[in-house]
């Protein structure tokens, strides 16, 4: 059944890789919440496994035992009577007997939210260590399958652990969130026949989240679809926030404060600044944090065009979660048409080019396919300057710095129809351009870079843009 997911061709390959080689394999399948691992093991295996066990979120040690053994006794049922498991070790040495009966030419275990199983003084890991490392790894008709969602514990605990299964997973596979591309096949598949200007807007609010795009009504306007989803009395998605953060981090409250400063900043903004605005002493909790965020895919990291890794700023980058920072949180719950009774308002325009920004950052391997330079070695940042006595300050929200010397000055512009460029405009994309030239003294050749929905109208003022992307380019 593997031919229903979408997308995750390097992933499928993996899978499949493990699946027919002639060796005991333990497969990591990692990524935030609701990105689609369950689904993706669960379609590629067609549902057919030999034990299938998954986590009880917030569940007591007894809980996880008892739904452990559960599993076990229905795969027992003709067998031996299962006897009473008080310890993980009892559940995993009844596992690895109950496996040991099967003559197949390939077992498959599945054990899902992983770290859910690993409650405090429950001496999970420890059993588990002893499972594959004593037996589970010797078994080469063995492939075991382990899930997650709390992507810092299968990092830290898991993968690149110290203890017992330090390097001993033989396929890691991490899930991203959907491009726009691959959104849109999902959206098709799911039957909404949207233009992709409507695919784009439905991408800036949810991101490239498969779950919460799977959740999108064909039959509701995509306004009204928001509506329902976020606004209107029990919406589904109105608390998502709080439990994707409390089933992710076990000091939640702590990852939301650091959100929250990093959140108010649209351009980024420094560890210190966030120390300060989020309460939290600049040690390596708040680095562990920090990474923490960033391999969930919530924030980036980077440094401004000339600045060292010390001046790094970091960036909300998680378009659902930015969407909620911005509508969702404060809302007062009284009007369940909020989302299209703001259709023309302020807030929704401001954040219609701050998301569109977003989008682009996370779509420079479009971006650089469509000005031809895929394969030549980059770097993007942005560039401030804040002026001085004889020059305005200026910015510039995204730099492609080129291996060939050529720097693309991007200006990123969320419009309905194509941009049309103004007298005023024109002079202030030159003075921008100019200013960076005199600031940095970089010798590089300077290329502006127009990155709209629709295009660039062909005017008088039209000419200073160099290149021009579209969202036809950020589809690919």
């Amino acid at each position: 059944m593997a031919h229903r997911i979408i997308g995750r061709k390097k992933e499928l390959a993996q899978l499949s890789s493990a699946l027919n080689s002639d060796k005991a394999e333990l497969v990591a399948v990692y990524g935030r919440r609701r990105i689609g691992k369950t689904y993706l093991v669960k379609e590629f295996f067609n549902d057919k496994f030999d034990f299938y066990a998954t986590g009880i979120f917030e569940g007591s040690k007894q809980d996880e035992l008892d739904a452990f053994c559960d599993m076990l006794r229905q795969k027992q049922k003709e067998g031996k009577p299962l006897p009473s498991l008080r310890s993980w070790m009892d559940a995993f040495t009844a596992l690895r007997d109950y496996l040991k009966g099967l003559r197949k030419k390939r077992i498959v275990v599945f054990l899902d939210e992983l770290p859910w199983f690993d409650v405090p003084s429950g001496q999970f890991l420890k059993a588990f260590e002893w499972f594959w490392n004593s037996w589970g790894s010797t078994q080469d008709n063995l492939k075991m399958i382990v899930c997650g969602s709390a992507t810092t514990w299968m990092t830290d605990r898991f993968i690149s652990g110290k203890g017992g299964l330090y390097n001993r997973t033989t396929e890691r596979i991490y899930l991203a969130p959907f491009n726009l591309g691959e959104a849109e096949e999902l959206m098709r598949y799911n039957g909404l026949d949207w233009d992709r200007s409507l695919i784009l807007d439905a991408y800036m609010a949810f991101g490239g989240v498969p779950f919460y795009l799977g959740m999108l009504n064909k039959s509701l306007s995509l306004d009204a679809n928001i509506d329902e989803l976020f606004f209107r009395e029990g919406a589904p998605l109105r608390n998502e926030y709080d439990f994707l953060f409390r089933s992710l981090f076990k000091e939640s409250d702590y990852y939301m404060r650091i959100v929250d400063a990093i959140s108010r900043k649209n351009m980024g903004i420094t560890r210190k600044e966030i120390a300060e605005q989020a309460k939290a002493s600049a040690n390596g909790s708040l680095t562990k944090a920090l990474k923490n965020l960033i391999d969930c895919d919530f924030i980036r990291k980077y440094s401004s065009f000339g600045k060292k890794e010390r001046d790094a700023l970091y960036q909300l980058t998680d378009l659902s979660i930015l969407f909620y920072k911005r509508f969702v949180e404060k809302y007062n719950g009284k009007d369940e048409r909020h989302w299209t009774n703001i259709i023309d308002s302020p807030a929704r325009r401001t954040w219609t080019g701050i998301a569109f920004e977003q989008v682009c950052l996370l779509h420079v391997p479009q971006i650089k396919q469509a000005l031809g330079i895929a394969g030549v070695q980059t770097e993007v940042g942005s560039w401030r300057f804040a002026g001085d006595e004889y020059t305005a300050g200026t910015q510039i929200d995204m730099l492609i710095s080129r291996r060939d010397r050529v720097i693309n000055i991007c200006e990123m512009k969320y419009s309905s129809f194509e941009y049309e460029i103004t007298p005023k405009y024109n002079r202030e994309l030159r003075e921008r351009v100019s200013t960076f030239r005199n600031v940095t003294k970089t010798r590089n050749a300077l290329h502006l870079t127009m990155i709209t929905p629709w295009g660039v109208k062909m005017n008088a003022n039209s000419g200073v843009v160099t290149q021009n992307v579209t969202l036809e380019h950020l589809f690919r």
